[in-house]
């Protein structure tokens, strides 16, 4: 029995191999060997040595000393998925344009499952290394990009998505880890109108996020937040982000939709 056989219903093997060696790249976050891709695949070497010298044809894989790591390619097709969106295209702009966030780091997500998945990032004029790398994801239910999108669903959508017994992970001392707290959590953001991650997510960062509504109905929910280094993150400049993300948040939202209405 050959592999296309054994794999049963599957209309594209070698596409579903790829789209699975691709993602053991991303998740290595360094070269891997052809040795142990095959093992991490299940194939034989010479089968992953097929697929990496197409996907290498085609910029998806480089070739190092050390192994397989993603290709540039892979940074193109990252970057034209953002672009897809308007909001996206002129989030860096509105950015530039704000007296608060030209200084700050900036990130916009988008929700995928129970994650909040980073998609640009406006980089200000700090140079601090803090926030998540662009494609990376952090849990919805702790970081404050992913409770701003939360907040914009009801509590039944919410527990419909998660799960009513869902236990979250303890990334932090300080992350919560029920559903009922996240519940009070999404609460206080909708009457506060922003969102935090005190430390919840990524220990020494503080998050604060605002929910931006879909420009188009094909286009994704998406979040607008700020990373601040705990030690710098007082009331005072929460509160002054919160406001500068809000106004952003507008600017960005499609005058014609029905959340400018609101």
């Amino acid at each position: 029995m050959d592999d296309d056989s054994r794999e049963g219903r599957d209309p594209a093997p070698a596409v579903t191999r790829s789209i699975r060696l691709l993602g053991l790249l991303a998740e290595a976050g360094g070269p891997r060997t052809l040795t142990e891709l095959a093992g991490d695949l299940g194939l034989a070497k010479s089968s992953t040595a097929n697929l990496c010298l197409a996907l290498e044809g085609g910029g998806m894989v480089e070739r190092t000393p050390q192994g397989y790591r993603l290709g540039l390619r892979t940074a193109e097709l990252g970057g034209a998925f953002a672009a897809q969106f308007n909001q996206v295209r002129e989030f860096y702009s509105v950015c530039e344009a704000s007296p608060v966030l030209h200084t700050e780091l900036v990130q916009v997500a988008m929700l995928d499952g129970s994650d909040a998945l980073y998609l640009a990032r406006h980089e200000g004029s700090q140079s601090l290394r803090l926030g998540t790398p662009l494609g990376s994801r952090l849990p919805a239910p702790l970081s404050a990009t992913g409770r701003a999108l939360l907040s914009a669903m009801t509590d039944a959508e919410v527990t419909a998505l998660l799960g009513e017994d869902a236990v979250f992970p303890a990334l932090t001392e300080r992350s919560t880890t029920t559903m009922s707290a996240l519940l009070e959590v999404l609460e206080a953001a909708r009457r506060r109108g922003w969102s935090i991650d005190a430390e919840e997510s990524l220990r020494g960062v503080v998050g604060v996020a605002v929910p931006l509504s879909a420009w188009a109905p094909s286009d994704p929910p998406l979040a607008l937040g700020v990373a601040i280094r705990a030690g710098e993150a007082d009331y005072e400049r929460i509160e002054r982000v919160g406001g500068a993300l809000r106004e952003a948040a507008a600017v960005l939202t499609n005058p014609f939709s029905a959340a400018a209405r609101r």
